[in-house]
């Protein structure tokens, strides 16, 4: 992974955190990095966001907002985390 793309990934978990999400950076043991997103008001609404190649990117392979807008991301994330009433 690319040092751009760590510095993405921060910048998403900022701005999520900004929104009342839970969200960090994550490094796995393969040395991949992403970001893990809670919902504090329903802990089982869960995402992983991956950056590469320019782009965010869903924890299933589709590719979610263009990684040099955080905040559109953001909205896109938070859209999906929702938890009914919120």
């Amino acid at each position: 992974m690319g040092e751009d793309d760590f510095g993405h990934l921060e910048r998403l978990a900022s701005e999520l955190g900004t929104r009342g999400f839970h969200a960090r950076v994550v490094h796995s043991q393969t040395g991949r990095a992403f970001v893990r997103v809670i919902n504090p008001n329903a802990t089982s609404l869960t995402e992983n966001v991956v950056c590469r190649a320019a782009d965010y990117w869903w924890s299933w392979g589709e590719r979610m907002h263009r990684a040099d807008d955080p905040a559109g991301a953001a909205t896109k994330v938070a859209r999906v985390l929702a938890a009914v009433g919120e």
